[in-house]
C-alpha cells in the first residue's frame, strides 16, 4: 500500500508522531555515528596522516616524520594534510548543505535525499578499501565525498525533528537521539577493538595500517545497513510549498535558497545564535576530530588507549546526552548549554597539561569530555529548532550543519597551521580555547526566548 501523504499548514502544529516514526529517527543516529565514531574520531586521523607519510618518503613506523607531500603542487606538512583535509571538506559544505536543505524543504519526498546522501556517504566510506600504500589523494578525495554527503544527510535528518514533537518535548527528543547514536557507535568501535586486538602484531605496522582501514571500510557497512530502518519507519510529512511545487525541486530549491538569504536578516537573533554555535561547536568537533591525532603523535599512545578512551567516551556521553537533557527540563536548554562550555573550556586545559605516554590521565579526561559531549551537542539542535521559521526546517539546519556532526572548518585550519609553524600538537590545542569562550559570551548574548518569538514559534516552558 502507497504511504499516505500528509501535508502540514505552517502555522499549525505538525501532526503527532507515533512511537515507531520516532524509533526510526533515533536509529539513523545509531547508523551514522559510526562513522563519526570509527572514522573521525579514531581511525581516519591517524591512517591518513600515515599514508601521507608514506607519500612522503618517511618510513613505515618511524617515531617522527618532517616530511611534506604536495597536494595540487602546493607543500604541505604530512601532519598537517588531514586538518587540512577538514577544512577543506567544511569549505565545500558551505556551499552545499544550505542547498540541500532548501531542497529538502521544496521535496514531497525527503526520505529519498536522506538514503541517497547517507547510502553515497557510506559507498565513499567502504571504497577506503582501495586506499592502500601511498594513495593519500585517493584517500583524500573519498573522505570529502564521504564527510560532505555525511552532513548532507543529517541536514535531512535533522529537518524531520520539528515534525516529532512539540516545543517541550524536541529537548528530549533529541536527547535520546544523540543518545542512541552514542551507543550505536561505541557497539562498532568496541567489535573493532576485539579485531585489533586479536589480529594486530605491535612488531608490524603495516597490519595495525591494514587492520585501521578495515575498521573504517566496516563504518560504512555500518551506516548503510541500519539507514534502511529509518527509510522504512520515517513518514513523509511534505509543507504546503513542497505540494505546491510544480516545477524542478533543484531549481525550486536553489530559488528559495536565494530568497532565505535575501529574507533572513527579518530574523537576526536566529542568526546571532547559529552565529555562536558556528564558533563554539567548530572548537567541540575540532576536539573530537583530532583527539586521535593528538594521542598518537603528541602523546604517543598506542592505538588500544585510543579506542579504549573513545569507547568510554561513547558509553559516558549516553548517560550524560540523557542526563543534560532532564538538566536542562529543569533549568533549560540555554542555560544548559552555556554550563557545557564552561566545562569544555576546562577539558582543554587539562588536555594541555597531559603527560606524554600516560593513558590513565587520558582515559580520565575522556570520561569528562563523555558526560558534556553528548548534551551539548544534543541540546544546542533541539534549542535551534524552536529558532526556525515554519517550513524552512531544511533549510536552517542547512547552515546549523556546516559546524554539526564531525565538520568544523576553523578549528583544524588553526590546529593545522599552528603546528605548521610549531611542530607543536600542544600549542595547536590551546589555540582553541578561543572558540568555547568566545562561543559562550556569543551565545550568553542571544535573548533566547525574545528570538524563539520572532521566529513565529512559542517558547516551551523552561529556557
Amino acid at each position: 500500500m502507497a504511504e499516505t501523504v500528509t501535508p502540514t499548514v505552517d502555522d499549525t502544529p505538525p501532526p503527532a508522531s507515533t512511537r515507531r516514526e520516532r524509533r526510526g529517527w533515533y536509529i539513523y543516529d545509531w547508523a551514522n555515528s559510526a562513522f563519526q565514531t570509527t572514522v573521525i574520531t579514531v581511525f581516519l586521523g591517524p591512517f591518513l596522516t600515515t599514508v601521507a607519510e608514506l607519500a612522503a618518503g618517511c618510513e613505515l613506523g618511524a617515531d617522527s616524520c618532517d616530511g611534506s607531500v604536495y597536494p595540487l603542487g602546493i607543500k604541505i606538512a604530512a601532519g598537517s594534510y588531514y586538518p587540512y583535509l577538514i577544512s577543506l571538506s567544511v569549505f565545500l559544505t558551505v556551499f552545499v548543505l544550505p542547498v540541500i536543505g532548501a531542497i529538502a524543504d521544496r521535496s514531497a519526498h525527503k526520505k529519498r535525499l536522506l538514503g541517497g546522501a547517507a547510502f553515497t556517504g557510506a559507498g565513499a566510506t567502504i571504497a577506503m578499501a582501495f586506499v592502500t600504500g601511498d594513495r593519500y589523494l585517493l584517500g583524500g578525495a573519498l573522505f570529502l565525498v564521504a564527510n560532505i554527503s555525511f552532513g548532507a544527510a543529517i541536514v535531512v535528518y535533522n529537518s524531520f525533528l520539528p515534525q516529532l514533537g512539540g516545543p517541550d518535548e524536541r529537548d528530549g527528543i533529541s536527547s535520546r537521539g544523540w543518545a542512541l547514536g552514542y551507543l550505536g557507535g561505541g557497539l562498532l568501535l568496541a567489535l573493532n577493538l576485539v579485531a585489533i586486538t586479536l589480529l594486530d602484531d605491535g612488531d608490524n605496522p603495516q597490519r595495525t595500517l591494514d587492520l585501521a582501514r578495515w575498521s573504517i571500510v566496516s563504518a560504512g557497512v555500518w551506516w548503510a545497513l541500519f539507514t534502511l530502518v529509518p527509510l522504512r519507519w520515517l513518514r513523509e510529512r511534505p509543507s504546503v510549498a513542497a505540494l505546491a511545487s510544480g516545477g524542478n525541486v533543484l531549481t525550486d530549491g536553489f530559488r528559495q535558497l536565494a530568497r532565505t538569504m535575501r529574507e533572513v536578516k527579518a530574523y537576526p537573533l536566529t542568526l546571532y545564535f547559529l552565529l555562536a554555535f558556528l564558533v563554539y561547536n567548530d572548537g567541540i568537533q575540532t576536539v573530537i576530530t583530532l583527539a586521535s591525532q593528538y594521542g598518537t603523535e603528541e602523546l604517543r599512545l598506542e592505538q588500544s588507549t585510543l579506542i579504549i578512551t573513545i569507547l568510554l567516551v561513547q558509553f559516558l556521553a549516553f548517560g550524560g546526552a540523557l542526563s543534560l537533557g532532564a538538566l536542562a527540563k529543569r533549568i533549560g536548554a540555554w542555560k544548559t548549554v552555556l554550563l557545557s562550555l564552561v566545562l569544555w573550556t576546562g577539558v582543554i586545559i587539562a588536555a594541555f597539561r597531559l603527560p606524554a605516554e600516560a593513558p590513565v590521565p587520558f582515559m580520565v579526561l575522556g570520561a569528562a569530555i563523555g558526560l558534556v559531549l553528548g548534551g551539548s551537542q544534543a541540546l544546542s539542535r533541539s534549542l535551534f529548532s524552536q529558532l526556525i521559521p515554519a517550513g524552512k526546517e531544511g533549510e536552517y539546519y542547512g547552515f546549523y550543519e556546516i559546524s554539526d556532526k564531525g565538520t568544523s572548518w576553523l578549528g583544524p585550519l588553526a590546529f593545522g597551521l599552528v603546528f605548521q609553524l610549531t611542530s607543536s600538537y600542544r600549542v595547536g590545542l590551546v589555540s582553541l580555547l578561543i572558540f568555547f569562550i568566545v562561543g559562550f559570551l556569543l551565545l550568553a548574548a542571544v535573548p533566547i526566548r525574545r528570538a524563539i518569538v520572532a521566529a513565529g514559534n512559542t517558547p516551551p516552558r523552561v529556557l
